[in-house]
């Protein structure tokens, strides 16, 4: 079941395990509460585009920070994987398994897709931004991976 979700939405509360600072943890959304959130859903760890996205967002990550945005991606990479993608990028964020793909169903951002003639479900790039109080303030369809930082700041400018 795909949800539209649409600036102005409630975010979707979700409880899911995740990789902060290289341990594995469990999140909840609401825990974010009060901070501003970009939530930003990528298709694979250690893939070129992937890797230069969160590269771009860690090399900014004190600019987004200083500005009270927590940055929180999502993939339906395991844990052990985004330990992994984590430890060799040396990311300050946290990352989402969602395996279950639960959560990028819920919002919306698991797609077919087509490469090459042949079609298969995969996460489409995007990113949530999120005020304080977990509303949808502007939703980045297909983020450019070398300017992601910039694009949320000036989002939530």
């Amino acid at each position: 079941m795909v949800i539209s979700i649409k600036v102005g939405d409630k975010a979707p509360e979700f409880t899911a395990k995740a990789v902060h600072e290289r341990e594995e943890v469990l999140i909840h959304l609401k825990d974010f509460q009060g901070k501003k959130v970009a939530l930003y859903f990528y298709p694979k760890d250690l893939t070129p585009g992937c890797t230069t996205q969160a590269e771009n967002l860690r090399d900014n990550i004190t600019e987004l920070t200083d500005n009270n945005i927590v940055v929180i991606g999502v993939s339906t990479d395991s844990c052990k994987s985004h330990k992994l993608f984590q430890e060799k990028k040396a990311l300050p964020f946290v990352l989402v398994s969602d395996e279950e793909k639960e959560i990028v169903e819920k919002y919306g951002v698991w797609v077919e897709k087509s490469m090459y003639g042949k079609k298969y479900f995969g996460i489409a790039r995007t990113t949530f931004l999120l005020d304080e109080k977990g509303v949808v303030v502007q939703i980045i369809d297909k983020p450019k991976v070398g300017e992601h930082a910039k694009e949320i700041l000036k989002c939530f400018s």
